[in-house]
């Protein structure tokens, strides 16, 4: 992980930082949920004897890339939050 010092985002206005944030959250949640719907119809699947090896092979493949980006997405959002120190508040439906 980068040094709060040296990150990308250190140059910017706690506010700036905060919008950033709160729209990283907000993204992570929704990849989240998506990630776990293609888990899910993935996992549906793989319990049903009549869908085809190819059909799971892009089921699994979709989820492990999702998998990745949300990873990807993940260590934008920490940095961000490093650097601005703390958590900004967010409903659970993404108010404010």
């Amino acid at each position: 992980m980068n040094d709060v010092g040296s990150s990308r985002y250190s140059s910017m206005q706690e506010s700036e930082l905060e919008v950033l944030a709160i729209a990283a959250i907000r993204e992570h949640r929704n990849l989240i949920a998506a990630d776990e719907a293609v888990y899910e119809q993935w996992t549906r699947a793989s319990a049903d004897p009549s869908v085809s090896a190819a059909v799971l092979k892009c089921l699994q493949d979709e989820y492990v890339a999702r998998q990745k980006k949300s990873e990807a997405q993940q260590e934008v959002l920490s940095e961000i939050i490093d650097v601005l120190g703390y958590v900004p508040e967010i409903g659970a439906d993404g108010e404010d």
